[in-house]
């Protein structure tokens, strides 16, 4: 079987960002020794349905795993190398944000075994900083990229562009001053208006008003650009890296791997009883936190992923990367002919326009089709 991805979700947040609407909470006081008992519990429990498989990264996502303490992220790195085998070469990567406080643990954290961590920069503008609900200033997270340079092998961050009002001039300048501290690997996410955010109601009522099509289109190119002078590429519509910097974490996802989910509201696609089945936990953490001292786990849900569905979510994903879509493997984990997935006068439409390339290493998107991705997916998916 190929490896196995683990994710493991930590809720909490000092605040909550306006643009976010992931599952994220703020909380007063946080029972760090109940939820790092939850945590240890339901992943234990998630290793004996999933049995021994070789591991290939561990993920603390949420939320801000930073306000974990290192002691919990060492008991589960030990935790889920003795229910899994990890590969040489384990990924181990921490999400964090650049406040000075949070950056003291770094050491912890390193000693604890992560190797990689990204940090949640978002901007290097300190208005554009104070406007995405950012706690940290531009200096901050100056010194957080520097720190995390000198005391981790591998760093990522992530930054947010088509901000109201933004030029692309800014835009080339926020990316230089970042990739010159830390030239490895780059998350660059276009904002959106997400449904029940606080930007939300503010757009709602006329107060935000992000870049249009085209000058977010603009963006996006000078991104790629910009990466390139560094020595990354785009690997992902929405990452870069340079060779051998990609995640493997999130690899995985896009290729459809196995991955397992632990903690409030993580998603798994994991196998149960030799078919792929789709997982959530409960997304309260209080919630959840009872659900697994009770149980043993905190899963809301656990559904089989028919064959029709899994080879949408593949092509979904699969077309994200540059390398595209491999005929053999997406078969092989989808148990659906990658041509059986395609609308074909639609798939043959969009290679015609130059949107996708279909060759001899498989299908894939070309630049033109990643800027367009949502409706040339919507259109070729069966």
């Amino acid at each position: 079987m190929e490896p196995l991805a683990l994710y493991i979700h930590w809720p909490f947040c000092l605040a909550k960002c306006p643009y976010c609407d992931f599952n994220s909470h703020v909380r007063e006081a946080i029972d760090q020794p109940r939820f790092a008992a939850a945590l240890r519990r339901e992943l234990a429990d998630e290793a004996g349905r999933l049995g021994r498989r070789r591991l290939t990264s561990i993920f603390f996502g949420g939320g801000t795993p930073s306000l974990m303490t290192p002691a919990t992220v060492g008991a589960l790195i030990d935790d889920a190398a003795r229910w899994f085998d990890p590969v040489p070469g384990l990924e181990i990567t921490l999400e964090a944000n650049p406040s000075s406080v949070e950056a003291e643990n770094f050491a912890g954290y390193r000693a604890a075994g992560v190797n990689r961590v990204s940090l949640g920069v978002q901007s290097l503008d300190d208005t554009a900083l104070r406007f995405l609900g950012r706690l940290h200033s531009a200096a901050e997270a100056v010194a957080a990229l520097a720190l995390a340079r000198r005391m981790f092998p591998r760093i990522s961050f992530d930054l947010i562009y088509a901000r109201p009002d933004q030029t692309e001039a800014a835009w080339r300048a926020e990316l230089r001053a970042a990739l010159a501290l830390a030239a490895d690997h780059l998350s660059a996410y276009q904002l959106t208006i997400e449904p029940g955010t606080g930007f939300a109601l503010r757009a709602a009522r006329g107060e935000i008003r992000v870049p249009d099509a085209d000058a977010a289109a603009a963006l996006y190119a000078a991104t790629a650009e910009e990466a390139g002078r560094y020595g990354l590429s785009a690997y992902e519509i929405s990452n870069y890296a340079a060779a051998g910097a990609e995640s493997r974490h999130n690899l995985a996802g896009w290729r459809y791997q196995d991955y397992a989910g632990i903690g409030p509201g993580a998603h798994g696609r994991v196998p149960r009883d030799g078919r792929p089945y789709a997982t959530r936990r409960h997304r309260a953490p209080e919630a959840w936190a009872a659900r697994v001292e009770r149980e043993g786990h905190g899963t809301a849900e656990a559904t089989p992923i028919p064959p029709r569905d899994a080879a949408r979510e593949a092509l979904l994903m699969g077309l994200r990367l540059a390398e595209g879509i491999d005929p053999a493997r997406f078969a092989a984990r989808t148990g659906v002919a990658l041509d059986a997935a395609l609308e074909p006068g639609m798939t043959a439409a969009a290679i015609a326009e130059g949107y996708l390339i279909r060759d001899g290493a498989g299908l894939r998107a070309t630049e033109a089709g990643r800027l367009r991705l949502d409706a040339l997916l919507g259109a070729i998916a069966r």
